[in-house]
């Protein structure tokens, strides 16, 4: 059986510790009903597509013992394929989660690019980073989410959701200011 979204991102913040989670897109909409530690989330909307891996790229190098886990879709990926080559050459505590649904659910559900032939376990590896992890269901997430989310960064983890037609855009649930404050409080005192 597929794993929903919600299901992947449950068991992703169990395993979190103390990292920044930065969400863009349907895993915006999902992750504050999830999430354990909201002072060290970050949803980052309006956004362009592809933007989160750079900037949880920063925040991985601004603070490297804390870590960062960046929640992205499979179109947002595709979107900024460069990301993967700048973190494998200038490598930091990040880990990228990859929700693989094969759409672009946000913008109507169009099929993304190469959908269901896409291997970003693959294009990772190319790009130079060495730890990748791919799960196609909730029980192979569940029993390896703790060695995939485990140690240091760089990291692609791959995961198989279902896709939901139909989605529309979430709002951030805090204005970007009050989340950019609430943050470097966060990690000012930690």
């Amino acid at each position: 059986m597929m794993m929903t979204q919600k299901d992947a991102m449950t068991v992703l913040a169990s395993h979190r510790g103390e990292r920044i989670v930065v969400t863009t897109m349907t895993a915006a909409g999902i992750w504050p009903s999830v999430s354990q530690s909201p002072t060290l989330d970050f949803v980052l909307l309006p956004s362009a597509m592809g933007h989160a891996p750079s900037l949880g790229h920063g925040l991985a190098l601004a603070q490297p013992q804390r870590g960062v886990i960046v929640v992205n879709g499979d179109g947002c990926t595709l979107m900024s394929l460069g990301n993967l080559v700048t973190l494998a050459n200038h490598p930091a505590n990040l880990f990228i989660v990859v929700m693989d649904n094969g759409l672009y659910e946000v913008t109507g559900g169009q099929t993304t690019a190469g959908a269901g032939r896409t291997d970003f376990a693959g294009l990772a590896r190319a790009a130079g980073i060495g730890r990748t992890y791919k799960f196609e269901t909730l029980e192979a997430w569940q029993k390896g989410a703790a060695e995939a989310v485990s140690g240091t960064g760089p990291a692609l983890i791959w995961l198989k959701v279902e896709g939901r037609h139909g989605q529309k855009t979430p709002k951030a649930p805090w204005p970007m200011k009050e989340q950019v404050a609430r943050l470097r409080q966060a990690l000012n005192a930690g």
